[in-house]
């Protein structure tokens, strides 16, 4: 194998996916190295037709993508002139099969000049030059995994379309992953719906210490267990510990006190699936803005005068870092944070399922403080690298300590009980900012107590408890599920959120997933139809046996014959017993058309339901859908947006300018019995989902945080 660096006359040519990541590259290099960039997929399977000969062993019908002949033109003048080309791809299975095709494409007979591969995790000046001195063929397993993952996700999709076009609607599409997710998604939907709360109360004596107030829950009063279940049981308490408040002088005691010390130890560096978990619930990220900042970080930001990769590749499931990231954690905190550095560095298991192919996601560098590129990147890059270095120095420090108390308090006969946990070591936490939760920066200020000594007792609270349900998914809850369950890979965790979103099977209330009526129904179908394939463990197990292929283990045909002959027999019988549905969510309203006088349809779009003129496609009327009547002036309250299109979406009156009224709480179908105002769908930290009046001066099921803008005076646009 011929070096890279060996002298010649010619240069070397370097092909990467990115532009952004060619300019990192070539600064690296020096001037015998031309970097360029392929923007992706060179060669892929056509998008008009399924492009898999299955009559003759599933062989795929690669082509040019569309529009990308001129790159590919000169790619191939630009090796035919080289000495060697290095192909530099991603270092996954995707990036292999971009790798291999380009080298196919290049058409260079004979091997001249030479085909190279190179492999990298992190883009730094140390980890390209030592790519680049150790170039490799291509992996032909990898590239065989690949193909049969790509193979196997037309041949689905290719065969459940046309059957929801047939039965359902125009236009629907299923995936293989993405229908197991959906499955997920609505049967959770089918718990939150089906859980009836039940009622409950609570009385809590507000105490104080100094500056520092905190709560206790009342166990018993005199030789009796306290567990009101009414409103006027627990009204009856109150008044029984009022009266035992004044004979107590206002001070309750702390009569028995237990402590311990529990240990918290810092999480492992971030794999994808926790880093997109972590900015979601840290940052409010979606999973696909988090995979373009975490994309924009590896390939490259220009500090001054040079580019640098700031952290490593960002698809991993694994939490292994290397040897050499290790001591270079440990140095920063041996000079930054001494009492925080353990005697040897935190090691981390790898999980079984884990293919370990690359490290954790890390910073390339702890020397760059977040601090130090606050003014060189952008707000979200900079909230995104924080993150991970964070995490990543945190990892390596000792854990923090904290002191748990249980204290039992006496007033009179009653018993109250408060339990909290103290931090007295800080540990870890000294480095994390944005990785630290509200309960753990709570438990930093937790009052210490000693027992025996006197508390203000400032009142008490009586408070009505319902009992908590499922929570429907958030991004961040279902990639966690999609993870343990072994559904889909690193690179693919965020592509399925985005589709369900794209396609309208799943839309994002208040940061939670919930699925459409069209959702539902597909899924209902697709589960009922075919309930091997959206099995979780089937789908599991299929992505270990794409592993297997990868490892040499396993053929790709094989595993292709092996579904594809039960798959294909199924999909022929529901295709031929599959009572159509078309038009089913079609539903005729008394609203007529502005334009022709013809009665207007509910039909179901894209972007939800919205009304049709039924003389289509003569009269091509359509209007938004009314959720609700104006409080102020009586008009429909409609979905809407900025006239950009982008932003959060706000409900506000049809009859804008003229009506101000908006709001970014969703309607529900339901009025208030008391002010006739409509009910809008919120969901608190202790309350969970519920409805609560919209209207700011109404008292039924009120909830201050959902009031309208402009509901009493003009107002203005959301």
């Amino acid at each position: 194998m011929r070096a890279a660096g060996a002298r010649s006359e010619k240069g070397v040519l370097v092909i990467v996916e990115s532009p952004a990541k060619a300019k990192t590259i070539e600064k690296y290099l020096g001037p015998r190295y031309t970097v360029l960039a392929s923007m992706g997929h060179l060669i892929d399977l056509p998008k008009s037709r399924i492009g898999i000969d299955v009559e003759g062993d599933f062989e795929p019908e690669y082509r040019t993508v569309r529009g990308k002949a001129p790159l590919l033109r000169e790619l191939r003048k630009a090796a035919r002139k080289s000495s060697l080309v290095l192909l530099a791809s991603d270092n996954d299975r995707e990036g292999e099969a971009i790798a291999y095709h380009i080298g196919v494409a290049l058409g260079l007979e004979g091997g001249k000049p030479p085909v190279e591969r190179i492999a990298f995790d992190e883009i730094t000046p140390q980890a390209i030059r030592d790519a680049v001195l150790a170039p490799r063929g291509i992996d032909e397993a990898r590239v065989a995994a690949q193909k049969a993952r790509r193979v196997l996700d037309r041949l689905v999709g290719y065969n459940l379309s046309p059957l929801l076009w047939k039965k359902v609607k125009n236009g629907l599409s299923a995936g293989r992953v993405q229908s197991v997710a959906l499955r997920l998604i609505c049967e959770r939907e089918k718990e939150v719906e089906s859980f009836i709360p039940e009622e409950s109360w609570g009385l809590e004596a507000r105490l104080r210490k100094g500056r520092g107030g905190f709560g206790a829950e009342l166990l018993s009063l005199g030789d009796a267990a306290i567990a009101p279940r009414s409103e006027a049981e627990a009204a009856a308490a109150a008044a029984a510990l009022e009266a035992a408040l004044a004979a107590a002088g206002g001070r309750a005691l702390v009569a028995e006190l237990v402590e311990s010390e529990r240990l918290a130890w810092p999480e492992p560096p971030f794999t994808t699936s926790t880093l997109l978990q972590a900015a979601a619930e840290r940052l409010g990220f979606t999973g696909k803005k988090t995979m373009q900042v975490a994309q924009q970080l590896y390939e490259g930001v220009a500090l001054g005068e040079e580019r640098i990769g700031l952290v490593t590749y960002l698809r991993s499931d694994s939490t292994r870092v290397s040897a050499l990231a290790a001591e270079e954690a440990r140095a920063y905190i041996r000079e930054r944070y001494p009492a925080e550095l353990p005697p040897r560095p935190n090691e981390y298991a790898v999980e079984g399922k884990s293919q370990d192919a690359h490290e954790a996601i890390r910073p390339t560098m702890v020397g760059y403080h977040p601090d130090m590129l606050r003014e060189r990147l952008s707000k979200d890059q900079h909230k995104l690298y924080a993150l991970v270095w964070e995490r990543f120095l945190a990892s390596q420090m000792i854990p923090a300590k904290f002191r748990q108390s249980r204290a039992d308090i006496s007033l009179g006969e009653a018993r109250f009980r408060s339990t909290s946990a103290r931090l007295v070591e800080q540990g870890f936490y000294k480095v994390l900012k944005l990785g630290v939760s509200k309960e753990e920066r709570a438990a930093a200020g937790a009052p210490e107590l000693r027992a025996g000594e006197p508390l203000k007792v400032e009142g008490f609270l009586a408070q009505q408890r319902f009992s908590r349900g499922p929570e429907r998914y958030t991004e961040a809850s279902i990639i966690k599920a999609l993870d343990e369950e072994g559904i889909g890979r690193p690179s693919t965790y965020a592509p399925i959120i985005s589709v369900l979103l794209e396609r309208y099977y799943v839309t994002r209330e208040d940061r939670r997933l919930a699925p459409t009526t069209l959702g539902r129904m597909i899924g209902d179908i697709l589960a009922e139809s075919f309930p091997e394939l959206l099995d979780p463990g089937f789908t599991a197990g299929m992505e270990g046996r794409l592993d297997e292929v990868e490892e040499g283990k396993a053929d790709w045909l094989a595993l292709i014959r092996d579904f594809y002959g039960p798959f294909k027999v199924r999909v022929d019988e529901v295709m031929e017993r599959l009572e159509p549905c078309r038009g089913s969510l079609d539903e005729a309203t008394d609203e007529l058309c502005g334009k022709c006088g013809k009665p207007m349809v509910k039909k179901l779009g894209r972007f939800g339901f919205f009304l049709a003129c039924s003389g289509f496609p003569e009269c091509r009327s359509t209007r938004s859908l009314a959720l609700a009547t104006c409080p102020r002036c009586g008009g429909d309250i409609v979905a809407r947006r900025k006239a950009s299109g982008r932003g959060r979406e706000f409900y506000g009156c049809s009859r804008y300018p003229e009506c101000g009224f908006v709001t970014y709480a969703k309607p529900s179908s339901s009025s208030c019995p008391k002010c006739g105002w409509f009910l809008v769908e919120k969901r608190g930290k202790k309350t969970g989902p519920h409805k609560a009046c919209i209207n700011p001066d109404c008292d039924y099921l009120h909830d201050r945080g959902c009031e309208a803008r402009a509901a009493g005076t003009g107002g203005s646009r959301g």
